[in-house]
């Protein structure tokens, strides 16, 4: 699987200017809504063309200068909507889609959880979470949910990532950081995982 580093700042997840003003600015700098997902297509093609035997992952984009969707849908769901959709159109049954945040506590600068969009579409399109972090830190391990529990915390973090969606569908994949694989203890977390692909 190779990540669509497409209009993005300093990696694949979406990380650009985010706010009212900013996107104010965008639209002043004649960043135009059809510019935006033109450039979004063009990733696609390139990443489509240029690995055509891999699956290409798209990290839930959507800068919300589109506009309102269809009832009273919020700006930047639409625009992720969009952008996922042209990238199925392109890519087909290659496209995956993920967030790299997944946690189930609370951090302190927190970002919108995307869990329920990438749920929503799990059994139409490939779809999976990275953990946000590690969970082996007393920080880290309240951030992902359970402090100074570290097995209990990566174990919240996997069933809020696995929860079904409507049509009792769940992700395809879980990106968990290689500090909570490898402790002995982390172990019975990581079967219980994988149990869960099972079913």
């Amino acid at each position: 699987m190779i990540a669509a580093a497409g209009p993005t700042s300093v990696s694949v997840e979406m990380t650009l200017p985010n706010s009212a003003t900013a996107h104010q600015q965008w639209l002043k700098n004649s960043y135009t809504p059809a510019k935006y997902l033109g450039a979004w297509d063009d990733t696609f093609h390139f990443y489509g063309g240029t690995f055509p035997n891999q699956c290409i992952s798209l990290a839930a984009p959507g800068l919300p200068i589109l506009g309102p969707g269809p009832k009273g849908r919020p700006a930047h769901l639409r625009a992720k909507h969009e952008i996922v959709e042209r990238a199925k159109h392109i890519l087909g049954n290659r496209l995956a889609i993920q967030s790299s945040d997944l946690h189930a506590g609370h951090a302190k600068v927190e970002a919108p959880d995307q869990t329920d969009f990438i749920i929503g579409y799990s059994g139409r399109i490939i779809t999976g979470f990275e953990m946000r972090s590690g969970s082996q830190s007393d920080i880290a391990s309240k951030v992902m949910g359970a402090e100074g529990d570290p097995p209990l915390a990566l174990k919240k973090s996997i069933d809020k990532g696995m929860a079904p969606n409507d049509a009792g569908r769940h992700v395809n994949y879980l990106e968990i950081y290689v500090a909570d694989v490898l402790p002995a203890n982390m172990q019975p977390t990581l079967s219980y995982a994988a149990s869960l692909f099972r079913q």
